[in-house]
Formats: structure tokens, C-alpha cells, sequence
């Protein structure tokens, strides 16, 4: 059995096996040791009402910004690709910390934090000095995915929160709305995530949240440097996009990622697809690029949202295992924004 946390109770090898390990195994890729101390009771004992808290406090959040819930899935995700998932995306600026904020994917673009100001400080009232930002990161995306009408799963818990930041990480480690596939592929397995199976489930998080015109207008005017649109984007959601992106237009813009349902977390984004209607180059590439691997699997999660929920639940729980710290590493800040005692 793995050795009892000081904050949460311990993990035992059962639950570990059947969430993380099996899981694994079923796509053909390991985790890390500490991966495995992780599990869905970790909080039980020291803090039975987190997944509450968090719930109540999203909700209110949700009320006056209808963007929060698919900025918040992003946050994890942006969170877990840089060094693992261990919150230092959170991290402000210090005399020893370059923030993560300011990296080129993330800076003006990356939102939510005071929403997670928010639940840490709920929590901290609840339960003083328990639950992670790392872990409240990672209940948050959970919760907002099926706020949305998304998938349910039991997010294994446990994580401790790093005391360092890697701007450098950030700006070079994340996978880009102007990625090729190969590029993507190569992003995902660099961090021990299926290049195929993974990278297609996690990109349907696109499903819902809105982005930036500065990301969709190259692939309108000035794709890959020709001068001319993307040709592999449908030429009536083009001028959709064009009216809402219009050329040297307002980069900061926002234009749905889905036209249909933009707040629901459906299986319309691989419909979209098919339709060449992706919103971002990196969707589109997952089924235009000729002979992509990942074709098949938009096809089938294009006729099963069923399937894309199963995919999607199992992809979340592997990509929050990603180099997670436990035990006795890192910390559990009391302030999500600072490392304990700076």
C-alpha cells in the first residue's frame, strides 16, 4: 500500500490499478510510479465536501460568465502539458518565479484564475491547508465538463503542488491552434500520451469555449504563408468566419469554436470536422491531413457521442497523471497565486 499522506487518506493499490494502471495498459502506455498513489477518495476523510465546494462556487461563476466552464477544462489541460500537473500555470510572478502566465499560449489568452482564487479560498475555510491547487485545478475541469452536459468520471486525487514555474516550457511544450499533426503527435507523446487515441479525444474539448480571432484569421488570409485561405476549410464557414474575423480586424475578438452549441460539451466538434467546418487548423488537421491515423477516430466519434464521452473521461484521468507529485514532494499552497512562505 502506498505510504499515508499527511493530508489526504492513503491511495490504496486496488483503486490505483483499476483508474490508472489498467487504464493505461488499455492504450498500450505506462504512468508514473506516483501516478498511482492518486485516487478518488483521497479527500474523504480530510476534506468530504471538496467536490461540493467547488460545484457551488463554479455555478455562481458560471452566472455571470457562460465562458468559464470550458476555460477552466483548458486551464487544467495548459496546467498538465508543462512540467505536469502540478498548478504552476497559477503561479504569479515573484523575485524566483517567471509566471507561466505570460507565455505566448497562455498570456491574454488563458483565463479563470480568479474563479479558482475563488475555490481555493472556499476550501480553505472548509478544510485549511488540504486540498491542492494542482487537485482543484482537476476537480474543476471534471465538474465543468459535465456541467456542460459532458461526460462523468471519478478523478483520482493526491496531487501536491510544485514550487517552480517554466515559462520556457510554456512557450515551446503546448500544442499551437497552427500545429501540424505531425507536431501535435509529437507534443502528446512527449508526454506520455497516446499520439493517436489521446490527442483525438482531448482535442473534442473544443466543443465548446471560444477563441481568439488572432488564432483563426492565418488559416483565412495568409495560410502557411500562401496568401490564400486554408483549403481545406469549407468556403460558406469561411465567410462565416471571415464576417466575425474580418482582415486586419480585432485579434482579440472572440468567435465561437462551435457555431451550433458553443456552450455545450457535445460530440458536434468531430461532426464539424467531417464537415471541414474545425475551427482552429489543429482540429481540422486530425482528419483533412492525407492518410492521418487519427481519421478513424474522428469518423467514429463523429457517429457515437457515447463513445467520444467514454474516450474523453479515460483521456482526462491519463493526462491529470501526468508527472504528478505526491507524498511527500511539492507542497499544498495556501494561496494558489504564491509558493508557501514567499
Amino acid at each position: 500500500m502506498a505510504p499515508p499522506s499527511p493530508r489526504g487518506m492513503p491511495c490504496g493499490p486496488r483503486l490505483a490499478a483499476v483508474l490508472l494502471l489498467a487504464a493505461a495498459a488499455a492504450l498500450g502506455f505506462g504512468v508514473r510510479a506516483g501516478a498511482a498513489q492518486l485516487c478518488a477518495e483521497y479527500y474523504d476523510r480530510t476534506c468530504p465536501g471538496v467536490h461540493r465546494v467547488v460545484r457551488r462556487v463554479l455555478k455562481k461563476a458560471h452566472e455571470a460568465d457562460a465562458r468559464i466552464y470550458a476555460s477552466l477544462t483548458r486551464l487544467h489541460f495548459h496546467d498538465c502539458f508543462v512540467q505536469g500537473c502540478d498548478a504552476s500555470i497559477l503561479l504569479d510572478n515573484s523575485s524566483s518565479i517567471v509566471s507561466e502566465k505570460f507565455a505566448t499560449p497562455n498570456n491574454n489568452s488563458a483565463r479563470g484564475y480568479p474563479v479558482v482564487d475563488a475555490v481555493k479560498a472556499a476550501l480553505e475555510e472548509a478544510c485549511p491547508g488540504v486540498v491542492s491547487c494542482a487537485d482543484i485545478l482537476a476537480i474543476a475541469a471534471k465538474i465543468s465538463v459535465e456541467l456542460s452536459g459532458g461526460p462523468r468520471w471519478r478523478v483520482p486525487l493526491g496531487r501536491r503542488d510544485g514550487t517552480t514555474a517554466n515559462i520556457t516550457a510554456a512557450n515551446s511544450n503546448l500544442p499551437s491552434p497552427f500545429d501540424n499533426l505531425t507536431a501535435l503527435q509529437q507534443k502528446f507523446g512527449a508526454v506520455g500520451l497516446d499520439a493517436t487515441a489521446d490527442l483525438v479525444a482531448l482535442s473534442g474539448a473544443h466543443t465548446f469555449g471560444r477563441v481568439q480571432c488572432r488564432f483563426v484569421a492565418p488559416r483565412l488570409y495568409n495560410f502557411s504563408g500562401t496568401r490564400r485561405p486554408d483549403p481545406a476549410l469549407d468556403q460558406g464557414y469561411r465567410a462565416l468566419l471571415s464576417r466575425r474575423c474580418p482582415r486586419g480586424g480585432d485579434g482579440s475578438a472572440l468567435n465561437d469554436l462551435d457555431p451550433a452549441t458553443p456552450d455545450a460539451f457535445d460530440g458536434s466538434y468531430y461532426a464539424n470536422l467531417g464537415a471541414r467546418r474545425g475551427t482552429l487548423q489543429s482540429d481540422q488537421e486530425l482528419l483533412s491531413t492525407p492518410g492521418a491515423p487519427t481519421a478513424a477516430i474522428v469518423g467514429r466519434f463523429a457517429g457515437s457521442q457515447k463513445a467520444f464521452f467514454r474516450s474523453f473521461a479515460k483521456s482526462m484521468i491519463r493526462m491529470g497523471n501526468i508527472e504528478v507529485l505526491t507524498g511527500s514532494q511539492g507542497e499544498v499552497r495556501k494561496n494558489c497565486r504564491v509558493v508557501n512562505g514567499s
